[in-house]
């Protein structure tokens, strides 16, 4: 292509130097000079074109457009807004191009204003270890930062070939990245990705003869199985790409050009329902979309975060990033300032987890970009950090991976936050604990017992990915296992809302397998009178068969029993330890 153009700038210089005053001429190589992105040489043969024009307000209100927007795309604010308000002055009638010059103004605006300003970011470009193809773009980040993914374009054409690269973080760089996966890179277009929270489930844009649509892969172990398309729900007769996959793998943003919009390209939104299966896809609608573009969603793992580029707010020109927050609705987005935005295109903008970093694609002059980093200023991150819980599930005895079913539940609005599987190869989970709380993890497979661990996440203090490995006991007579996450108030035995969610999975255990009887027993620690501890723990055994009663499981499958303080499984030499020994264990008779 470029070669195309350079030929068309060649011919119309010849028509020119026959004919000086050939003002259609000077409008056409402004457009060639502009398209191959040189701005300063496309203003030229505008002004050129713009002084022949004469007295007709249909040809200069034209170049004045052209004009301030060359200036807008190069930083001139001043002598842009100028040529915007001459056209404003000579446009009355066509509203479309109004609308389109109006946001170019405010966008002048806004940039005379903020030019000088610097939020603080600390912005560099990958190295030329990631940088090596003519352009990279789209990246996305695997929920432990240890895995960037990313789009490379092997040429600087529209339709040269696009395929998806990786490149993993080890001895404190990026290393050299490598093609995905055969059965993801084909002879068709590839890009635009989004990653899971445990980086086994890719949801990215294959564009072929008839457009782009979207497709998801599951890997196993560390095979990337063939891609399959989201369906009619998600992909239409229009265009569909650049998604984003909320961290519990239930919600999908994307960016598509369907009919229904609001302007041009739309972010448009989809969840699953109760069978994971995508739902018909809704666009987000106001404030997110405008009349022109939006495009590059990036839904941050605390699902509340919204990043996205677009041309319809005030900004420094052309793309620029903004972040929206939701709070029951999507409130107003912000731009998020220079220097990481400026009157470049900037686009596809994710953030790590702990909301400190951020990776980015920068156009470098035409048909040219790379991927930057950039520290995000501690008043800029995210009110809600994330962090992620990995480890492997395996067999207690034969050690084993399994593929279990791991489920994260917020304690504190006995929420169920996400469930994913561990890899049926080598057992590896890895989940997203979202912000601020007390949580339990729930691990199932069927012919293992109930297995659960509760933990507190403090954003302060945990800035390391948390490892949880878990062995889960074969069901057979006498596997014991202690419910970690049965609230008792002190010396009372009601049992405490935040129990439900465990006991809830007790009973869908129970229920699943129809044929065990259990011993629900009781512990205290060794503080107070032995018999009254004794009564307490038999109390407190006994309510919690009494909810497994009411959920209607078998009188004959349960026995209670309260232990008191007779069978401790740590000395009560330390607060720690005593809460350990204030149990409920459940045990296959």
């Amino acid at each position: 292509m470029r070669g195309q153009l350079d030929q068309a700038i060649k011919l119309l210089k010849l028509a020119i130097e026959k004919d000086k005053k050939f003002e259609e001429a000077y409008y056409r190589l402004g457009t060639t000079y502009r398209s191959a992105g040189d701005r300063l040489a496309s203003n030229a043969a505008f002004e050129q074109g713009l002084a022949l024009s004469g007295k007709y307000p249909v040809k200069q209100k034209v170049y004045y457009g052209s004009i301030g927007d060359n200036y807008l795309r190069s930083g001139q604010y001043e002598k842009a807004k100028l040529n915007f308000e001459k056209f404003l002055t000579l446009e009355k009638t066509d509203r479309t191009k109004i609308d389109q010059v109006l946001v170019w103004k405010s966008q002048a605006e806004f940039g005379l204003a903020h030019q000088n300003e610097n939020a603080g970011y600390r912005i560099k470009v990958l190295s030329d270890t990631v940088n090596i193809y003519p352009m990279q773009y789209f990246p996305a980040i695997s929920a432990d930062g240890q895995e960037l993914i990313f789009t490379v374009r092997y040429g600087r054409a529209h339709d040269d070939n696009e395929d998806i690269f990786i490149s993993k973080w080890g001895n404190g760089k990026w290393l050299p990245p490598v093609s995905l996966s055969s059965n993801i890179n084909t002879e068709y277009r590839e890009g635009a990705c989004s990653i899971s929270a445990d980086g086994r489930h890719l949801i990215f844009t294959i564009c072929g003869p008839r457009g782009c649509d979207l497709y998801e892969s599951k890997k196993e172990g560390n095979v990337w199985r063939r891609p399959v398309s989201l369906g009619p729900n998600v992909n239409s007769a229009g265009w569909e790409a650049q998604p984003s996959l909320s961290a519990d793998g239930n919600e999908l943003y994307f960016v598509s050009d369907r009919k229904g919009g609001v302007g041009g390209y739309d972010i448009w939104y989809s969840k699953k329902d109760s069978l994971g299966r995508w739902k018909r896809a809704t666009n987000l609608g106001k404030p997110i979309n405008t009349k022109f573009d939006e495009i590059a969603p990036y839904i941050h793992v605390n699902n509340r975060n919204l990043y996205f580029a677009s041309t319809g707010f005030p900004g420094f020109g052309g793309f620029d990033i903004y972040v929206a927050e939701k709070d029951k609705q999507w409130q107003e987005p912000k731009n998020l300032g220079g220097p990481l935005n400026d009157f470049e295109d900037q686009y596809s903008f994710i953030v790590t987890s702990d909301g400190a970093n951020a990776y980015y694609s920068r156009e470098e002059g035409r048909m040219k970009s790379k991927i930057y980093h950039s520290s995000i200023p501690p008043e800029l991150r995210v009110k809600s950090r994330g962090n992620v819980v990995k480890g492997v599930v395996s067999d207690s005895e034969t050690k084993k991976p399994l593929p279990a079913v791991v489920e994260l539940f917020d304690l504190k609005t006995n929420e169920r936050i996400s469930v994913f599987s561990s890899d049926s190869v080598n057992g590896q989970y890895l989940i997203v604990v979202p912000g601020k709380s007390e949580y339990t993890l729930h691990v199932t497979e069927p012919g293992y017992l109930f297995y659960s661990q509760h933990f507190n996440y403090e954003e302060k203090d945990l800035d390391e990915p948390m490892t949880i490995n878990i062995a889960l006991q074969p069901i057979r007579k006498n596997a014991v296992t202690v419910l970690n996450n049965i609230f008792f108030e002190f010396n009372k035995f009601e049992i405490g809302s935040k129990s439900y969610p465990e006991l809830d999975e007790v009973v869908k255990f129970l229920n699943e397998n129809p044929s065990i009887k259990v011993e629900i027993s009781g512990h205290t620690d060794n503080v107070g009178n032995e018999n009254y501890n004794q009564q307490l723990s038999q109390k407190r055994a006994q309510a919690v068969v009494d909810y497994f009663l009411q959920k209607g499981i078998a009188q004959p499958r349960l026995t209670q029993v309260g232990m008191g303080s007779k069978k401790p499984i740590k000395p009560n030499d330390t607060e720690e330890n005593k809460q350990a020994n204030r149990r409920i264990e459940f045990r296959i008779q």
